[in-house]
């Protein structure tokens, strides 16, 4: 069962664009909420990431950020919505709980209510069972991928082509003119800090509303991980 905790972070994670679109981060905190609200646990911050399940957490600007703040106040406690929400690969999931024991921090899963952090460290059936969730959680991972590609395939011996969502590569002046844009808006001030991926998406959202150039290629508002996954595909040098 949970321990008994005061305070705790928020961690959303989306692999795509789509799903920010989407309800991905809407119900993951919505859950995490819920859980939290269940079982008297103020909920600090909730930080929300758009990066492949697949990547460590050297590769994981918002996370590493969330952990600093974790290190710098006391808070020693993140809640997900699900183990898969930390990570759909087995390799990646396990070398994050394991990062996260090493700083003392404990990761709770909204669905199983369970200190995963702790069961790994302390009990081995325990964490055998996370490691059989793991593994699920990647093949479920691997079938959907499977599934989408076999999909593709029919359609385009259908239809002789198959288009996926619009590229920024099919629109290089605008996808350009936002490089640009973004460049400036991250660069450092003197003495200052470099203005962060939630205060440039609300200034690309002001210039949005007063000329479409500026706009996301979807229609959608900007945000913080749509910035940091732009920068991440699209910029030669990321700032």
């Amino acid at each position: 069962m949970v321990k008994i905790m005061e305070k705790a972070y928020g961690y959303c994670r989306v692999s795509g664009a789509g799903q920010i679109d989407g309800n991905g981060f809407d119900r993951q905190e919505e859950e995490i909420k819920k859980f939290a609200s269940t079982h008297k646990i103020e909920i600090v911050q909730i930080f929300k990431e758009q990066v492949s399940g697949c990547k460590d957490e050297e590769q994981r600007e918002v996370f590493q950020q969330m952990i600093a703040e974790i290190l710098r106040n006391g808070v020693r406690t993140i809640i997900v919505e699900g183990l898969d929400r930390l990570a759909r690969e087995y390799r990646i999931q396990e070398q994050l709980l394991i990062y996260l024991a090493s700083k003392g921090i404990a990761l709770i899963d909204c669905r199983t209510g369970e200190d995963v952090t702790d069961a790994i460290t302390a009990d081995p059936m325990k964490r055998a069972l996370v490691q059989i969730q793991a593994v699920f959680s990647e093949l479920e991972k691997n079938l959907l991928v499977k599934k989408l590609r076999l999909a593709r395939e029919s359609k385009r011996k259908i239809t002789g082509n198959c288009e996926g969502r619009k590229s920024w590569n099919d629109s290089p002046d605008k996808r350009d003119l936002i490089i640009e844009t973004i460049k400036i808006l991250r660069k450092k001030p003197r003495g200052r800090k470099r203005m962060t991926f939630v205060k440039v998406a609300e200034e690309l959202n002001r210039m949005a509303s007063d000329d479409t150039k500026y706009s996301a290629l979807t229609g959608a508002e900007w945000n913080g991980p749509m910035i940091q996954n732009f920068i991440q595909r699209y910029m030669v040098d990321p700032i």
